[in-house]
């Protein structure tokens, strides 16, 4: 099936027909600032979605993975400023109550409500500010922007994209929004993140495509090593493109488009780590297979001491190496070949004379290539971070206070 690809101008979450959005300030955010969205379907969805692996879950993540296994949804609504993660048994009844308002209000079952918080975890969630919140939004076909600032926490900008796919027989739009920029690594779904599209996709292909658009795209960013309660990714298709159902047999072109939908995403989120300056990213290539690769890349990715020298322009491949030697896949140092920005700094494990002032201002660009070759087979995978600042440490430090 031929097919070409064409990024919308100023496309959002809400660009696929018969989507909606609406947001609102509901006090939530200390700062002040919107805080509280819901998107839309008019159509009940087909729903797939993935979630963090971190043993603590948060009540929106309990409630939105017990909803999905009916794999339908019809809406998500989501606030910021507050995680409700470690708030037990009454974090559970105020993530219910938000989805049975979204139900009321919008009027569908409230199991077809998924829900997703985002912020400071231990806190519960000023109800009140939200009920009267959920009250004033206005679902509108240009909400899809404030949705995407409801969102953000520390995020400096918002994470926005769509595509339309002109398939045969008949084209279908992937709209997207994500927020993350700390408590990033990857671990299923390291963040928030709201897909949607009008291709009818047959319900079991969802969810497997979502999963392998997520295992190469959002599960290969780090910024600081650390995994929420929260991470939330989620698909909704309203099949109103009307195209053929896509399936496992003719689903070539729709993964592959979700999967660069989740690509750009995930690279904005690692684009726009906590006090990061620059975008990092880690190709291995030569490896046993693709999983060591990937072992191997998001460990060179996450490395404080790398990400550390990367913010100070220092070619210090030694730390690379390092990385890679304990990562825990096969390595044989005679083999391996290390290139920074593309000039080889290592070659079949001997350190190779090159300009260091060179190489130095160089690294000091807005984004910065690190490829490893193992030399061992043909496993590969690219990881994305960013480099490690003093303002990382700001934020972190007084993120309550």
């Amino acid at each position: 099936m031929e097919s070409t690809l064409k990024v919308l101008a100023s496309g959002t979450v809400i660009s696929p027909p018969g989507f909606l959005a609406g947001a609102t300030e509901s006090g939530v955010k200390s700062q002040g600032g919107l805080d509280l969205a819901v998107l839309y379907s008019k159509k009940p969805c087909v729903a797939a979605g993935v979630f963090t692996t971190n043993a603590i879950k948060s009540a929106p993540v309990l409630l939105s993975q017990k909803h999905v296994q009916g794999k339908k949804a019809q809406a998500i609504v989501v606030n910021s400023g507050c995680a409700n993660a470690s708030t037990g048994a009454a974090g559970l009844a105020d993530a219910e109550e938000m989805a049975n308002m979204v139900a009321k209000n919008f009027g569908m079952s409230c199991n077809d409500v998924l829900v997703a918080s985002t912020g400071v975890i231990g806190m519960p969630l000023p109800m009140e500010r939200i009920r009267d919140g959920i009250n004033k939004i206005v679902l509108t076909e240009d909400g899809g922007h404030e949705l995407a600032q409801a969102m953000m926490t520390t995020d400096t900008f918002a994470k926005e994209i769509a595509v339309f796919v002109d398939a045969n027989p008949e084209g279908f739009t992937i709209g997207g929004v994500a927020k993350g920029a700390g408590m990033i690594h990857p671990n299923m779904a390291t963040m928030l993140c709201f897909l949607t599209t009008d291709a009818s996709v047959k319900t079991d292909f969802l969810q497997s495509a979502l999963k392998k658009a997520v295992d190469t795209s959002f599960n290969m960013v780090t910024i600081d090593g650390d995994t929420s309660p929260s991470d939330t990714v989620v698909i909704l298709a309203n099949g109103l493109a009307k195209n053929e159902p896509i399936s496992e047999h003719n689903g070539e072109v729709f993964q592959r488009a979700l999967t660069e939908v989740c690509l750009y995403l995930a690279k904005c989120v690692a684009r726009d780590g906590e006090g990061g300056t620059k975008l990092m990213k880690v190709t291995m290539e030569g490896a046993l297979n693709d999983d060591e690769a990937r072992m191997a890349a998001r460990t060179v990715a996450s490395s404080a001491l790398v990400k550390s020298a990367i913010h100070g322009n220092d070619p210090n491949w030694g730390r690379i190496v390092a990385a890679v030697g304990r990562s825990g896949v096969k390595v044989s140092e005679s083999k391996l070949d290390v290139y920074l920005n593309g000039v080889c700094v290592m070659k079949h494990g001997i350190p190779v004379i090159f300009d260091k002032p060179k190489l130095s201002a160089s690294l000091a660009s807005k984004e910065v290539f690190i490829k490893v070759e193992l030399n061992l087979d043909r496993g590969k995978a690219t990881a994305w971070g960013c480099d490690l600042s003093e303002e990382y440490v700001t934020i972190n430090s007084a993120y309550t206070t």
